[in-house]
C-alpha cells in the first residue's frame, strides 16, 4: 500500500546535463565498468554511519544480513533482510547500520536499470533474487557476458525489474522548522504528544501545522507518525525484539493494537513479516571486514 499520493524528489533535482548532485561528494563504482552489472560485497558493524555521497550507476542495496536505515534529502527508508533498496544513479544518500551489517551491492549501467524506478523505493526480494545474489557476489569482476557468468547476471536482471515495491518510506519537510520537529519526533517514538503542542511549540496553530505539513510531505502529520513508528517497529522486529515489547516502547495500548495498525498498513501479522528474512548469521558467507572507507 503506497503512503503518499505523489513522490517526493529524493535528492537535489539534477540537470539534464546531468551536473553533479550538489553537497556530497561521489563514491566512485569500483570494478569493470565495462560490465553491466558490478557487485560487491561488505561487512559493517552496528552503528556505522555511511556519510551522504552518491554514484554514477543505479545500485541495488541488499542486505542478507542486519537492517540498513537509508536517507535522501527528502526522504527515509528501512530496509530489513528480505528487502532491498533501488537507488537511481546520481541520487545523494546515506545509509546507517543496525546490527552487524552483511551488505550486497549491485551497481547496474543504463542498459541494465532501464525500466527501473526513477526514485528510491524498497522491494521485497523473491527467495530466487537472494539465491541469484549470492551467487553474483562470487563471480568474477571481469566475467564473460556471454557465457554462464553473463546469463547469470542477466536473470538477476530480470528478476530486479519483476520485485514488488514495500512501503516502507517516510517523507521528509523541506523547511527548517517541521524538520527539527521530525527529528524530535524521532528521537522518542513513544510520546504521544497531541498535535496541539507540537503546533504551540512552533508558535503556529494545529490548522497551519497540518496544512504545511501535507504540502510539504504528502501525507498527514497523523500519518505521518505512524509511519515513523511502523519503520521503527519494523527495524526492532529485525534485530530480534518480541512483538509485545516493541508494541510497549513504541506508545501502543496493547500489543493487539500494534499489531491491527501493523496489517493494515502492510498487509500482514509482525511476527510473519520477516519470516523469509535469512537464516542464522552463522551460515552467511561472509565477505573482508569493511576497510573504514565512508562510501559504498
Amino acid at each position: 500500500m503506497d503512503i503518499h499520493p505523489a513522490p517526493l524528489p529524493d535528492s537535489p533535482v539534477q540537470s539534464a546535463t546531468h551536473a553533479a548532485p550538489a553537497g556530497a561528494p561521489e563514491s566512485p563504482v569500483q570494478g569493470d565498468l565495462s560490465q553491466a552489472v558490478v557487485t560487491r560485497s561488505t561487512a559493517y558493524a552496528d552503528g556505522h554511519h555511511i556519510a551522504p555521497h552518491w554514484h554514477s550507476r543505479a545500485q541495488f542495496v541488499f542486505a542478507v544480513a542486519g537492517t540498513m536505515r537509508v536517507r535522501t534529502p527528502r526522504r527515509a527508508w528501512i530496509v530489513p533482510p528480505s528487502r532491498a533498496l533501488w537507488v537511481p544513479a546520481r541520487t545523494v544518500h546515506e545509509i546507517e547500520m543496525h546490527g552487524v551489517v552483511e551488505m550486497r551491492s549491485l551497481y547496474l549501467d543504463a542498459a541494465a536499470g532501464a525500466h527501473m524506478p526513477s526514485s528510491c523505493v524498497v522491494l521485497n526480494v523473491t527467495p530466487l533474487l537472494r539465491e541469484l545474489i549470492v551467487r553474483a557476489v562470487a563471480v568474477p569482476e571481469r566475467y564473460d557476458e556471454e557465457g554462464g557468468d553473463g546469463l547469470l547476471m542477466r536473470l538477476l536482471v530480470s528478476e530486479i525489474r519483476r520485485l514488488a515495491p514495500c512501503a516502507l518510506d517516510l517523507p521528509l519537510p523541506e523547511s527548517l522548522d517541521l524538520s527539527e520537529l521530525c527529528e524530535r519526533i524521532l528521537a522518542d517514538l513513544s510520546e504521544r504528544r497531541p498535535c496541539g503542542s507540537d503546533a504551540a511549540d512552533m508558535d503556529t496553530s494545529t490548522r497551519t501545522l497540518y496544512r504545511r505539513f501535507l504540502r510539504e510531505t504528502g501525507i498527514s502529520f497523523a500519518r505521518w507518525k505512524q509511519q515513523a513508528r511502523l519503520l521503527e517497529s519494523i527495524r526492532r522486529l529485525a534485530e530480534g525484539v518480541p512483538v509485545t515489547t516493541v508494541a510497549v516502547d513504541l506508545g501502543y495500548e496493547s500489543p493487539s493494537a500494534f499489531s491491527t495498525m501493523f496489517r493494515r498498513s502492510l498487509g500482514i501479522a509482525p511476527r510473519a513479516f520477516l519470516a523469509n528474512a535469512p537464516e542464522k548469521a552463522s551460515e552467511i558467507q561472509r565477505p573482508a571486514a569493511h576497510d573504514g572507507s565512508r562510501f559504498i
